[in-house]
């Protein structure tokens, strides 16, 4: 398996170091400005928020969104041109011209956009590592673990699943999809918007740059249809507790400098926090409130040797999987060094393939009680085990800035 990313803005703080002190490596803020986007002026919306037939366009057919003039001319510095938009998404992809370092980036609600067929045509992005990659490690490896036949989580998913879920997003390469886990604020206790997803999930790496149109759905398919039967899914049974869009996001800043798309680089650091707001009103709800539940993060969890199994949960798309069922795999880590610098990664047997990255990877915590240790990120062409990034000081740098962001909200 390999990566997926989605949509942003970074700024970088000031002042922060790098070098020799890996684990205090600047910090890469993702800022989207959570507009609403509405259907064309003086067109009708579909019940599901579409625009109808009858709704005015441009001449070039494209669906005109309101935004403050102000955010206008601020884009317009960026090199965003409004006109290029299509139905919320993005006609032309420049990669030369992907937002790196702006000040500010746009990540508007579309109302609709993230339809059932879209959803379910959402495609897995995910590139496979070579085992012969791994051949020139350094550091500490275990052998290749055996695979794990991954098991389907049993429907509904709220109830065996709550946190799990997909994040949908665009791409140069087109509609993409990860998975994802709602996870706690410490800044909000029982009142959590955070989303716990792979680096990859939100930026492309060190040859890209931010994903457009990212969007969680918890307990996407809760009851678990077939393709065939999704066919004529309403937007409420496929996203029955909403779709939830990101306003803000945090990826590591070694995932933006070495993030590559075969071979593991930046592996080691590929995690990112999500903070989203519905796009339609959740009674003043937060996320964890409407799901009913959200992981704790582990950020000093015990030794590799010391854990007894991890279990990680997500939608694999690649064959044999479709991407529209919740899976998940146990099994005992192992540890999996791909650079001798950079922190050794979990590494278990599983037959998950892409579209599972970002699922979370939970084990005891250090109170004896499930939380959230790391996520999927890498495996190989051929499926049969799964990597995810030990986090430590790095990743709980992300996960506190971003909670830090929303303290006072």
């Amino acid at each position: 398996m390999r990566s997926i990313r989605p949509s942003f803005t970074a700024r970088r703080e000031g002042g922060a170091r790098r070098g020799a002190s890996r684990g205090l490596a600047a910090l890469a803020l993702v800022s989207a400005l959570a507009l609403t986007a509405t259907a064309c002026e003086g067109g009708d919306d579909n019940a599901d928020g579409r625009p109808t037939e009858n709704a005015t366009s441009s001449a070039a057919g494209d669906t005109q969104i309101k935004i403050p003039d102000d955010l206008k001319n601020r884009l317009k510095e960026h090199g965003i041109d409004l006109g290029k938009w299509k139905n919320g998404a993005w006609k032309n992809w420049d990669r030369d011209q992907w937002l790196r370092e702006a000040q500010d980036f746009i990540n508007p609600i579309i109302k609709g956009l993230w339809d059932p067929d879209r959803m379910r045509g959402a495609e897995d992005p995910d590139r496979g590592v070579d085992d012969n990659d791994l051949s020139g490690d350094q550091g500490v490896t275990d052998p290749t673990p055996a695979p794990v036949q991954a098991k389907a989580v049993a429907p509904g998913y709220h109830a065996n699943a709550p946190e799990a879920g997909k994040v949908f997003f665009d791409s140069p390469e087109g509609t993409m999809v990860c998975s994802a886990t709602v996870v706690k604020d410490p800044a909000h206790p029982g009142k959590s918007n955070l989303v716990w997803t792979a680096g990859h999930c939100v930026h492309a790496g060190k040859k890209g740059g931010w994903y457009r149109n990212i969007a969680f759905v918890p307990s996407y398919n809760d009851s678990g249809k077939s393709v065939a039967e999704l066919q004529n899914a309403t937007r409420e049974q496929v996203a029955p507790y909403g779709v939830w869009w990101g306003d803000w996001a945090q990826t590591s800043d070694q995932w933006i400098e070495q993030g590559g798309e075969t071979g593991g680089d930046g592996a080691s650091y590929d995690y990112a926090v999500i903070h989203v707001t519905p796009e339609q009103g959740s009674g003043g709800k937060s996320l964890e409130e409407t799901v009913g539940s959200a992981l704790p993060v582990d950020f000093d969890p015990p030794a590799v040797p010391k854990i007894g199994s991890l279990t990680a949960t997500g939608y694999p798309a690649a064959k044999p999987y479709d991407g529209q069922k919740l899976y998940r795999c146990q099994d005992r880590p192992g540890r999996l060094s791909l650079n001798a610098t950079d922190p050794t990664m979990y590494r278990i047997g599983c037959t998950m393939t892409g579209g599972s990255s970002g699922g979370g990877w939970v084990a005891q915590g250090s109170d004896g009680k499930p939380a959230l240790v790391s996520n999927t990120s890498i495996g190989p062409v051929t499926a049969g085990w799964l990597a995810g990034p030990r986090l430590g000081k790095v990743a709980k740098g992300v996960y506190d800035a971003v909670s830090k962001k929303y303290a006072g909200q």
